[in-house]
């Protein structure tokens, strides 16, 4: 199968990947929220037009329009009119690392551990076969995406995760493998990868890549699973520190106004 789906801009196409559960503005607004807040679309893009989104996402044109609004009415999205005019990203740091911590602070620790096992499960056996399957040109486009990658933001590591995993489904020659990452980074990319806040993580995640690709060259499918799963292992183990951290905090917080 081709390979564009990872050298494309792999993270916009997890975006903008059909929705499974077709029909509500909400799934669409999160989708795009994720997208924000994570800093896979920056601040000052331009977003594709309500009927460019409909046909990209499988929804309603109206569905689009009502997650824009949606959108509009959170300050993630300022709309233009006029020849140069569309929706455009407005990104607060703040304001998302708020949304994100809120959501982390839904999900129980049984969920983490249950999603981890998914993510583990797909990214693991994609990498697996890529080690078998993988041609030189293969393997430079994974060394193209390692080098372009840029870790001086969370934002810019995020998309050379993205990127990096994607081509790793695609080089596996399974359609189903493609699509189930997509989905799964869909679902729990941006809270999975809230890790790469830390300098530290993103400079594990630049080691995870160099360690996958010299599996995948030297024909080794049990090391490329070892080097995927330990990375991500890694990246939920901080998520559910972090998750404990802010329970602390909050329990905090109620104890200083229970006693004011």
């Amino acid at each position: 199968m081709p390979h564009a789906t990872g050298r494309v801009d792999a993270a916009h196409a997890v975006v903008f990947a059909p929705l499974e559960d077709l029909g509500r503005a909400e799934l669409v607004q999160q989708r795009l929220t994720d997208a924000i807040v994570s800093g896979v679309l920056r601040d000052g893009e331009r977003l594709p037009s309500e009927s460019e989104l409909s046909r990209s996402l499988g929804v309603a044109v109206v569905t689009a329009r009502e997650a824009l609004e949606g959108m509009r009415d959170q300050g993630l999205v300022r709309t233009r009119r006029g020849r140069d005019g569309g929706s455009f990203v407005t990104y607060d740091r703040d304001a998302a690392s708020r949304l994100l911590e809120s959501r982390l602070r839904g999900h129980s620790r049984i969920e983490l551990r249950d999603l981890s096992l998914m993510v583990r499960a797909i990214a693991g056996t994609a990498a697996e076969i890529a080690a078998d399957r993988a041609s030189d040109d293969d393997i430079e486009s994974l060394v193209a995406i390692d080098e372009q990658a840029d870790l001086s933001t969370a934002g810019g590591a995020r998309r050379a995760v993205s990127r990096f995993q994607l081509e790793i489904a695609a080089i596996s020659q399974s359609p189903r493998l493609v699509h189930e990452e997509i989905r799964m980074q869909s679902e729990a990319g941006p809270l999975l990868w809230l890790c790469l806040r830390d300098q530290e993580y993103r400079d594990r995640s630049a080691l995870a890549r160099a360690e996958v690709i010299a599996a995948v060259r030297a024909v080794d499918p049990a090391g490329a699973r070892a080097a995927t799963v330990a990375h991500l292992t890694s990246a939920f183990g901080w998520l559910i520190d972090q998750r404990a951290r802010l329970e602390a905090d909050d329990q905090s917080i109620r104890r200083e106004e229970a006693g004011r």
